[in-house]
């Protein structure tokens, strides 16, 4: 585990090491590099599974070289991607099947992707259940799911 975390220990909630992967990828194909992990990883975090972000479209760069599959570029260009972003507890050659399911999906020669040794906390289930500031116990905000209110 991570030495900064080693020293934690709560009866409240566990830590967990991992890997936190990034993947930039072009927004229309963001969904079906998502599909493809989570046939990999069912992304659990605790009672929960296919926990995933996405974050805002942001305009990723580059610049291609003479080896490059496309065709070489004098300036670098620009597309609008997203960053997938997940957390899965592997590290090291367990996460080569997730990479190649990534590499097939992707439509990039050379995706971008980011994998940062990483941990998580995870409550311990049953406690804090009347605590005032969960959404169960107040009346239903905006961004809490129709599903759950």
């Amino acid at each position: 585990m991570l030495e900064t975390f080693r020293t934690i220990q709560s009866g409240r909630f566990s830590i967990e090491q991992g890997t936190r992967v990034l993947i930039q990828v072009p927004q229309e194909a963001a969904e079906q590099v998502l599909q493809e992990i989570l046939a990999q990883e069912p992304l659990h975090w605790g009672d929960y599974d296919q926990v995933a972000y996405t974050t805002m479209p942001g305009v990723q760069q580059f610049r291609a070289l003479p080896q490059a599959r496309n065709r070489a570029t004098d300036m670098a260009v620009e597309v609008f991607c997203v960053e997938l972003q997940i957390f899965v507890p592997k590290q090291g050659r367990a996460l080569e099947p997730l990479l190649r399911a990534i590499y097939h999906a992707h439509p990039y020669e050379e995706p971008v992707i980011q994998l940062v040794p990483a941990a998580r906390s995870l409550h311990r289930r049953g406690q804090d259940e009347a605590n005032p500031n969960r959404f169960w116990n107040q009346e239903p905000a905006d961004w809490v799911p129709r599903a759950h209110r």
